[in-house]
């Protein structure tokens, strides 16, 4: 439908419903949220949406009512471009790279855990079409919600301290150089016949002792990189000082850490025992690519929703998704990635491709693969693919993780993707997650935002210039009322839905009104 020389997102909106069972704590018609079909929807505009507390699930979007639901849903982004790698994310970049390059599986490897959640809660819808342009048909069924990824495992310390007991022995047991002096209750050495002490061998130190060389080591080491410091300020290498200071050079080099990318390739190798290929196919219009391997994918699809989510196999229908428009070399709207072993296809993520970011849609892989942890994988793999393409679209810097509860374990390991943001249900301003997590501890719902002043800057304010639909013609909400003959019953829906999408939307998006 064309308006003012451009093409419109078309929705319908739905208001509030008595609540529904939440697939998260598993209350019953304990979740709220309001709810909009999506006939079309611009990237744009779906972008916009997801700044303001929306997910799509299919062509359904949807935005949780925060200060009502069991399981408040934060909106949560991860700074793709200045990702850091965390222990735990390194150690599933490990076991990948030594699966692929020697075969390699770890012993004792457990399998992920099988019971991750959908982020619609329950709600079946179908695909959302994501192009601007062209309507997606709509009569298959979808499936896809969005991605859980599987919760990365606890972080592991490289170097534990050693605690009371180890470090001065169980309570009721002796060391074993050591025996009781029954008078005086103290300790003495009093090696045993036979037994006594090497001359050929260091004495035993004490663990006080290997404390204070340990720091001593600590200090000189963050003495060494101050020198270091001084001198690079003077030293930097450049044609006019090719050869920088050896000791310069050396901590430059030690204190470099790897990168998520050098991660990835380093298990990439042509000799590897296992060949791993990750390919980026439009799911709509389908191309060459797509078709060829929908029935192959689809299977996948249909064994993980019934063996991950239980479904029974008529529940496990075919889906499909949307449709790309121009923008990065790749396109916007809706992709999948492809991921090939040795020349089958063994997972696939569904991601949106949008103006600012990489959103996750959804991520599904065959279960006999859920040794490698996927989930997490998948998950760094699109994080590195959007530094990729922020390379040739500079606005694309955010990876979106979809929605991060704070009151749900299995849900709070989004929260380990540094450094992230969450977003504010009151006024819909980023802030760092880390600020956020005392105010979650004290409550489900919380306004993020510290500044008590701050207000939406998007807020609704003129309901007369609301954009509708009315009887195949595009128009402001206050023709269409007098249009109507002042018999319109829809004010109180139309005025909360223009409070939820913000102004700038609802002056943009057509709300369609029968």
């Amino acid at each position: 439908m064309m308006a003012g020389g451009r093409v419109h997102s078309i929705l319908e909106y739905f208001t509030e419903d008595d609540g529904y069972k939440c697939g998260y704590c598993k209350g019953s018609s304990s979740s709220y949220s309001n709810g909009m079909w999506a006939h079309t929807m611009s990237v744009q505009d779906y972008e916009d949406l997801i700044d303001r507390g929306w997910r799509r699930s299919g062509m359904y979007v949807y935005k949780p009512t925060m200060n009502r639901t069991c399981c408040p849903q934060y909106t949560i982004r991860c700074h793709a471009l200045d990702f850091k790698l965390s222990k735990s994310s390194k150690k599933v970049l490990k076991k990948m790279a030594r699966f692929l390059s020697k075969g390699e599986v770890a012993k004792g490897t457990d399998v992920e855990p099988m019971d991750s959640h959908s982020e619609d809660a329950g709600i079946d819808h179908r695909a959302v079409p994501c192009n601007s342009e062209v309507n997606v048909d709509i009569e298959k069924p979808l499936k896809i919600v969005s991605l859980e990824e599987l919760p990365e495992s606890a972080e592991i310390q490289e170097n534990p301290q050693p605690d009371a007991a180890s470090e001065k022995g169980e309570p009721g047991q002796k060391h074993a150089s050591s025996e009781t002096n029954v008078s005086t209750g103290s300790l003495k050495c009093t090696p045993k016949p036979g037994r006594g002490a090497d001359p050929n061998k260091p004495p035993c130190r004490k663990a006080k002792v290997i404390r204070r060389e340990m720091k001593l080591t600590k200090l000189l080491q963050k003495q060494q990189q101050k020198e270091m410091a001084d001198i690079s300020q003077y030293q930097e290498p450049s044609s006019s000082n090719p050869h920088p200071h050896p000791l310069q050079h050396h901590a430059t080099q030690a204190n470099k850490p790897k990168s998520l990318e050098e991660f990835i390739s380093e298990s990439l190798t042509p000799d590897a025992a296992h060949k791993l290929e990750v390919r980026l196919v439009r799911s709509s219009p389908p191309n060459p690519q797509f078709k060829a391997t929908f029935q192959e994918s689809y299977q996948i699809y249909k064994r993980y929703q019934m063996t991950i989510h239980k479904d029974p196999p008529d529940k496990a229908t075919e889906y499909q998704a949307e449709n790309p428009t121009d923008g990065p070399p790749s396109g916007y709207g809706s992709f999948h990635q492809q991921y090939w072993l040795d020349g089958k296809i063994i997972a696939v993520g569904v991601i949106d491709i949008l103006p600012h970011c990489i959103s996750s849609v959804y991520l599904y892989y065959d279960p006999g693969y859920a040794f490698l942890s996927l989930g997490v994988y998948s998950a760094l793999r699109e994080i590195a693919f959007t530094t990729q393409l922020q390379k040739t679209a500079p606005n694309i810097r955010y990876y979106y993780m979809g929605f991060y509860i704070h009151s749900c374990p299995k849900m709070k390991y989004k929260g380990q993707y540094h450094p992230s943001d969450l977003l504010c249900p009151e006024t819909y301003a980023w802030v760092p997650i880390e600020k956020c997590w005392t105010k979650l501890d004290q409550s489900k719902y919380s306004r993020l935002n510290e500044d008590i002043n701050a207000e939406d800057e998007n807020s609704f304010r003129d309901l007369g210039r609301v954009l509708v639909l009315y009887k195949n013609a595009v128009m402001p909400y206050s023709i269409y009322q007098r249009r109507k003959k002042g018999r319109a019953d829809d004010e109180a829906a139309v005025r909360q839905y223009a409070s939820l999408v913000g102004q700038t939307c609802a002056e943009r998006m057509l709300l369609y009104r029968s």
